[in-house]
């Protein structure tokens, strides 16, 4: 029988017609079954695909559990992306032809990967702004890095806590400007440590792409998820865990913000630097007359509360 709405219903009106009835149902009724039809068509072909990619990831991170600690940081953007997929799936429906495209593929997630990489060597080359006025532009600023934060607001919460209050763009551009926040405090200490000193400038580097909240928020996660590590200082240890930084679980139960954990540095730099940037970050900020009666720390915690 043919799908369209005025076909079905001049079918009926023929079969009614031998009983000497009237077809109690206008055009409009077919019309509304016919899209009621589509829709779950579509809905049950979304979860489909939903659920083939869930299992494709499945599958890539059980292979990449498997590798080597430097193969793992090789392929964590990759993995870091392929998230944001699914996850951008399970909040947004295709058409019928677009998931009937994918779920032909054998490998549909890797597929939109790669063409997501097509694209945004692109779209990197020029600014842009990303769909939070005024707030969140990513440009093109220097030869190192292809593109670098110029003005977007730290999200502190959880992808869950996003999801729940429609929020998961802030949260996907602000998650995305920590991991090159990340990279961006390695190559700075990288450039700036010689005969084992690290450079004032180092701090200033990054914090002229990112600025002091970002910069802060990543160096606090890092000591927070080193906590074991011994060549952290207490005092970093005890400050980091005055910022606040939610748990943040994927599908599988691994907390993302183990992907911003500065990691390429020797973990004393990494506690070097977070010690300069302590300090340049509380030379920037205003004494109140009550400050003056308090430590260096007191007053840190203060601020960065109000911070955030």
């Amino acid at each position: 029988m043919a799908a369209d709405a005025a076909t079905r219903k001049a079918v009926d009106d023929l079969v009614y017609n031998e009983y000497g009835e009237d077809n109690p149902h206008d055009l409009a009724h077919y019309q509304s079954t016919e899209t009621e039809h589509q829709e779950k068509a579509a809905e049950a072909l979304n979860t489909a695909l939903y659920e083939k990619m869930f299992a494709e990831q499945d599958t890539y991170r059980g292979w990449l559990l498997k590798q080597t600690p430097e193969e793992i940081l090789h392929h964590t953007y990759e993995y870091t992306v392929r998230e944001d997929i699914l996850m951008s799936l399970e909040n947004n429906s295709l058409n019928i032809e677009q998931v009937s495209a994918l779920l032909a593929s054998p490998i549909p997630l890797g597929d939109v990967f790669h063409e997501f990489e097509k694209r945004k060597l692109a779209t990197w080359m020029r600014c842009w702004t990303v769909s939070l006025p005024e707030q969140t532009m990513w440009c093109s600023k220097n030869r190192k890095r292809s593109w670098s934060c110029c003005s977007l607001p730290v999200y502190p919460y959880p992808a869950s806590y996003a999801h729940e209050h429609e929020e998961l763009p802030e949260y996907r551009a602000s998650h995305k400007a920590n991991i090159a926040c990340r990279d961006a405090i390695d190559t700075a200490i990288a450039d700036n440590y010689s005969n084992n000193t690290l450079g004032h400038d180092a701090v200033k580097q990054v914090v002229e792409q990112f600025g002091y909240d970002r910069t802060v928020y990543v160096l606090a996660n890092t000591v927070r998820q080193k906590d074991w590590d011994g060549r952290i200082s207490h005092d970093n240890k005890s400050w980091a865990k005055t910022i606040p930084v939610y748990e943040d679980k994927d599908n599988w139960g691994s907390n993302r913000n183990n992907e911003f954990v500065v990691d390429q540095a020797h973990p004393g730099l990494m506690d070097l630097f977070t010690t300069q940037a302590r300090r340049e970050y509380l030379l920037t900020q205003p004494l109140a007359k009550e400050d003056i009666q308090h430590s260096g720390d007191d007053i840190w915690i203060k601020k960065m509360r109000n911070a955030f």
